[in-house]
């Protein structure tokens, strides 16, 4: 009789270690298989950190400074594109730019130069004082850089890019008698650039 309740207390106890060693297994396993989990999670967010401040490559080409291919960020606009490539030259064209557009991956982006006859007009003001006289064209207030406002008849840096602000926040001009919103440019400036320039 002593020796039935031993196996029986020998085959409980080996049942309890049975027991406890597959949850023992099954516990080490489970922390294997969410560390496993866990592994690429981690591995994914580190590649996203690194990817987030992405750069877009663009090439930008035609009456620009610098032309060529430039990293802007994402998110960035034509505009800061033709900026980085320091920006347009006297020739350019920008009325056919749609500089507010976003830059998209992988693209070109041409800044034309305007007809033959409009960019004499242009070269024609850098003789200053000469420049009411010469009837080479007028430069249009839309379309001017500010170098072709600076070569206007006593406009200056200052006061061109007093006109290319006012053109940014208003729009297009419609007639020339809208200069005499700007500062500086008062009622007898205004009739020597009639002549000279166009909306």
């Amino acid at each position: 009789m002593p020796d039935l309740q031993l196996s029986r207390r020998a085959v409980v106890l080996a049942a309890l270690a049975f027991a406890l060693a597959l949850a023992l297994a099954n516990r080490l396993l489970r922390d294997a298989g969410s560390a496993y989990e866990a592994a690429p999670s981690a591995s994914a967010s580190s590649v996203a950190s690194t990817v987030s401040p992405q750069l877009l490559v663009v090439d930008v080409v035609g009456a620009v400074r610098r032309p060529g291919v430039y990293r802007v960020t994402h998110g960035a606009r034509v505009a800061d594109a033709v900026t980085r490539a320091g920006g347009a030259t006297r020739k350019a064209d920008l009325a056919l730019v749609n500089l507010a557009a976003p830059v998209a991956d992988g693209t070109q982006i041409v800044v034309p130069a305007r007809p033959p006859a409009a960019a004499g007009g242009g070269g024609g003001g850098g003789g200053g004082g000469s420049d009411p006289a010469t009837p080479a064209g007028p430069v249009h207030l839309n379309t001017a850089t500010l170098e072709d406002l600076d070569a206007l008849p006593g406009v200056g840096p200052v006061t061109a890019q007093k006109i290319l602000d006012y053109r940014q926040q208003h729009g297009a001009f419609a007639s020339v008698d809208e200069l005499d919103a700007i500062s500086g440019i008062g009622p007898k400036r205004l009739d020597q650039l009639r002549d000279v320039v166009a909306p």
